[in-house]
């Protein structure tokens, strides 16, 4: 059998986690179990078997069957006990796939109800980032991100209170849920007031619907990162801009077929993106429904695009220049990726 290096050793970022969707099956079996939370049949037979529930997202009536099954893992995280659960054991789980930088994505409007307030709520999910990250000493930071279902208004409030906190770890602004509901430009305002405050701009783009809503993001929301941006492999003239620009994409191979955006792990164009100069993040999304973490992402690259370990390598590198890492630990990140390339192969 041939030896290959193992990609959970290999030093990488990671820039594309949820955080409701970071959970372990257990633990959302745990917690619904504590809270008396009934969940969806479908949900917990994905959740004891472990395999990802049969989703498709491409069109509006499979977006509402996922967003029902993520709405209901959320609700059974109810305490500041279960945050510093919920965020401790991702950065456990980054760790173990060779992740050395984290930034999770959170829209704290959906913790804010039983966690007394969007105030208390954000500054609880920042603490427990803060713990988990000199627990485990994985670099942790927080993405805040609203949700292009609810009004702009209520994104400016997110944005405002992103950049009020910066200094306690946030370090970038998002903006998630079906692209196909709210234009991007409705959200400029938003995205205006985020990086002012000196925010990195990572909406969601590319996912569900085409090369358009890649341009919509960079033209109306100037993003530094865009959150999958695979769409942008139709279309060569953006591809060649995001390459010109350095604009990083988030792209999650196990998420893209688990929603039915492309059919299988070989037709995701990640061979069409690298090639074109695109610079890439591999991302988990939410390994809580679509069954595979961060280094599963990489052997996807491995197994279903032929990257050879070299080009796995390049892709590490890439994730770690596209991150809002401090420059010592880009460093440290950088050169351990030299590192595991140039080691022999162990038997």
């Amino acid at each position: 059998m041939e030896r290959v290096r193992d990609l959970s050793e290999l030093p990488k970022a990671h820039l594309h986690l949820h955080f409701t969707g970071s959970m372990r099956p257990g633990t959302v079996l745990e917690l619904a179990d504590k809270y008396g939370v009934r969940l969806p049949e479908t949900l917990i037979e994905a959740l004891t078997s472990g395999e990802p529930p049969k989703l498709r997202a491409t069109d509006e009536r499979g977006w509402f069957r996922f967003q029902r099954l993520y709405d209901a893992a959320r609700s059974c995280v109810r305490e500041p006990e279960d945050i510093q659960r919920l965020v401790r054991e991702a950065a456990e789980e980054d760790v173990r796939d060779g992740s050395g930088w984290l930034e999770i994505q959170v829209d704290p409007t959906s913790y804010a109800p039983r966690l007394g307030g969007l105030i208390p709520a954000l500054e609880i999910i920042l603490d427990a980032v803060d713990t988990a990250s000199r627990e485990t000493g994985l670099g942790m930071r927080l993405l805040v991100a609203a949700n292009r279902m609810k009004h702009p208004l209520d994104a400016r409030t997110l944005a405002r209170l992103a950049v009020r906190y910066a200094d306690r770890g946030i370090v970038g602004f998002g903006l998630s849920n079906d692209e196909r509901r709210g234009m991007a430009r409705d959200f400029d305002r938003a995205f205006h007031i985020a990086r002012e405050g000196g925010l990195l701009s990572a909406p969601h783009g590319g996912e569900l619907t085409g090369p358009a809503s890649v341009r919509d993001c960079l033209d109306d929301l100037h993003a530094t990162r865009i959150g999958h941006g695979v769409r942008a492999a139709e279309d060569p003239r953006l591809l060649k801009r995001l390459a010109d620009r350095g604009i990083t994409c988030e792209v999650c191979p196990a998420s893209n077929v688990a929603l039915g955006v492309y059919e299988k792990p070989e037709d995701v164009p990640l061979r069409t993106l690298f090639e074109s100069g695109v610079p890439l993040a591999l991302g988990a999304d939410d390994p809580l429904l679509f069954g595979s973490r961060l280094a599963a992402q990489y052997e996807i690259a491995r197994h279903h695009h032929a990257f050879t370990d070299a080009e796995l390598a390049e892709l590490a590198r890439q994730s770690v220049r596209g991150s809002a890492a401090p420059r010592e630990t880009k460093e440290r990140l950088l050169a351990g990726v030299d590192t595991w390339l140039t080691e022999p192969v162990s038997a």
